[in-house]
C-alpha cells in the first residue's frame, strides 16, 4: 500500500511562517505523490493560506482536531464542514495531547470519527499508551481499546476511509522513541484488531502509521519495522528539510 506521511505543525506558525514552510516543503519534496501521500495539518488559522500554496502540488491538507457536530453554539470550536470547506481531507482525531492535555474521552473521539466520515473526510485516529501503561504491561489492552471504542459506530466498509496513528504517548516530544521491536509488537496488534473486527481484505488494507519524535535520523530503521505504513510526524515537520528527509525514506 502507498505509505503516508503528516506533517502536524501543532500550535506553530503565523501566516507568514506558515506559507513560507509549507512553500518549502513543496520545493524539497522529491515525488509526485505516486510513491507517497504527502499531508500537512497547519493549525486553523493557516489552513486557508497553506492550501493556496500546496494546491496545484500532490500535497493534501488536514485538520489537526474538529468537533462532532456539523453546526451549533459550540463557541470556539471547528467543524467537520467547516475544513472540508477549507479543502481538507483529513483531519487528525484522538491525539495523544486531545486526550491527556484536553481530557478528550474515547466516547468523544467516537462521535467526532463517525462525524468526520459522513462529511467524506478521512480520519487519522490516534492511539497509544503512557509509560505507566506500558510499564504494568497494558499497552495491548488499552490500545485495542481506544479502537473498540472509536471504531464501534462505523459500518465495516468506512474502515477503508480510516487511517490509525499508533503513538506511544512517552515519546511524543520527548525525544526517546520506541523500538522497531516495540513498534511491530504494537502495529500487528492493531492489524490483528482490524482483521477480526472487519475481516481481512478490509483489515489488511488499513494504513497503520507510527508517530512519536519521528525525524530524518531514526525514519530510516523505523520504515522497516512490522507493519508501519507511514508516519506522523510532529516537530521535525516544522523544517522542511527534516520533513523532506523522513519522507524520501519512502521513495525509491
Amino acid at each position: 500500500m502507498r505509505p503516508l506521511v503528516v506533517g502536524n505543525w501543532k500550535m506553530n506558525g503565523k501566516l507568514s511562517e506558515s506559507s513560507e514552510l509549507a512553500a518549502a516543503v513543496v520545493k524539497t519534496l522529491k515525488t509526485d505523490g505516486r510513491q507517497v501521500q504527502v499531508v500537512l495539518a497547519p493549525p486553523y488559522t493557516a489552513l486557508a493560506t497553506v492550501y493556496r500554496t500546496i494546491r496545484k502540488s500532490p500535497i493534501e491538507l488536514a485538520g489537526q482536531n474538529c468537533h462532532w457536530e456539523e453546526r451549533g453554539a459550540f463557541t470556539g470550536e471547528v467543524s467537520p464542514l467547516m475544513l472540508r470547506d477549507l479543502g481538507c481531507k483529513y483531519v487528525i482525531i484522538g491525539h495523544s495531547e486531545r486526550r491527556h492535555v484536553f481530557h478528550e474521552t474515547n466516547q468523544v473521539i467516537a462521535r467526532k470519527v463517525a462525524s468526520v466520515l459522513q462529511q467524506k473526510i478521512r480520519p487519522i485516529l490516534c492511539v497509544g499508551e503512557t509509560l505507566n501503561e506500558r510499564n504494568k504491561g497494558r499497552t495491548a489492552a488499552v490500545v485495542t481499546g481506544q479502537l473498540r471504542l472509536a471504531l464501534k459506530g462505523i459500518g465495516k466498509n468506512d474502515i477503508r476511509n480510516v487511517e490509525i496513528a499508533y503513538e506511544p504517548v512517552w515519546a511524543i516530544g520527548t525525544g526517546r522513541n520506541a523500538s522497531p521491536e516495540q513498534i511491530t509488537q504494537v502495529h500487528r496488534r492493531i492489524r490483528r484488531f482490524l482483521v477480526t473486527t472487519f475481516g481481512d481484505t478490509r483489515g489488511n488494507r488499513v494504513r497503520i502509521l507510527y508517530g512519536g519524535s519521528v525525524n530524518p535520523g531514526n525514519a530510516p530503521d523505523l520504515t522497516r519495522a512490522g507493519d508501519v505504513n507511514g508516519f506522523l510526524v510532529g516537530g521535525a515537520s516544522l523544517v522542511a528539510a527534516n520533513f523532506a528527509s523522513v519522507v524520501h525514506c519512502y521513495v525509491h
